[in-house]
């Protein structure tokens, strides 16, 4: 009786192995075949997508396509919402409302919203679970649900080159410089100078490189080794898109 188990049991497991490799396949495909591009745009009928862009599969919530503008070789990783209005179905003008340079990365489950121009600007590069908005809830009336009161909103920009951490929240009216770095976890508002890094919430400057004086205060340890001979962008977009950060050096044009 036990040899018949044994067989009934290397049965079940080869059956659930079987299973799973085909569940993978299955799924690699579905990535493959759902990932947008300005070949494959699928449902989506976006203002602009530039050479090179991919919205990984699946999606997050999408919206107000006609008034949104992605560059070349962005990368848009998984569950990432990109929104234009306040709802769907409404006609917001002849201009873009939110625009991506060429080059920007957003990490998996990242939200871009826009009712006001939102633009970032061209290499920015995002972390998972970034929150950009435009809009945001007001409180005045003590009577009424907050949910039901009509938000604040205004326009957002983000500076190229600048690189936004894990979870990092840029409020409406943020004007972000270049190159500047947003701590993991900060909450951005109000005016932020070139080659800044802050961090907090709300965040504040703990960091800033000015020709004169360099970095203030100095950094801590030497610069990190340049990338490996032979490694090229495709490699490190490809890493880039696998782990769901940005990778440091995008496609050449």
């Amino acid at each position: 009786m036990r040899t018949n188990q044994n067989v009934f049991s290397s049965l079940a497991a080869a059956r659930r192995r079987a299973v799973s490799r085909a569940v993978h396949r299955g799924w690699r495909w579905m990535r493959d075949t759902g990932a947008v591009t300005a070949e494959r745009p699928g449902p989506y009928r976006f203002r602009r997508i530039g050479t090179g862009t991919r919205l990984a599969f699946p999606p997050g919530t999408v919206f107000g396509e006609p008034w949104i503008e992605l560059g070349d070789h962005c990368v848009i990783g998984e569950q990432v919402t990109l929104t234009a209005g306040m709802m769907p179905g409404l006609d917001l003008g002849p201009d873009p409302v939110l625009r991506l340079g060429d080059g920007v990365v957003l990490g998996r489950g990242s939200h871009v919203v826009a009712s006001r121009p939102v633009v970032i600007e061209r290499d920015v590069f995002c972390g998972p679970y970034v929150y950009i908005t435009s809009d945001n809830h007001s409180y005045d009336d003590p009577e009424q649900p907050v949910g039901r009161q009509w938000p604040r909103s205004a326009p957002v920009t983000i500076g190229a080159g600048s690189w936004l951490g894990a979870g990092a929240v840029v409020l409406p009216g943020a004007r972000l410089g270049r190159n500047v770095v947003v701590a993991a976890g900060a909450v951005v508002r109000g005016e932020v100078p070139d080659h800044a890094v802050v961090a907090g919430a709300p965040a504040k400057v703990v960091r800033r490189w000015t020709a004169a004086a360099g970095w203030q205060p100095p950094l801590r340890t030497p610069a990190p080794v340049p990338v490996p001979e032979g490694v090229t962008s495709a490699q490190l977009l490809a890493l880039a898109e696998a782990a769901g950060r940005p990778d440091p050096v995008r496609p050449a044009e």
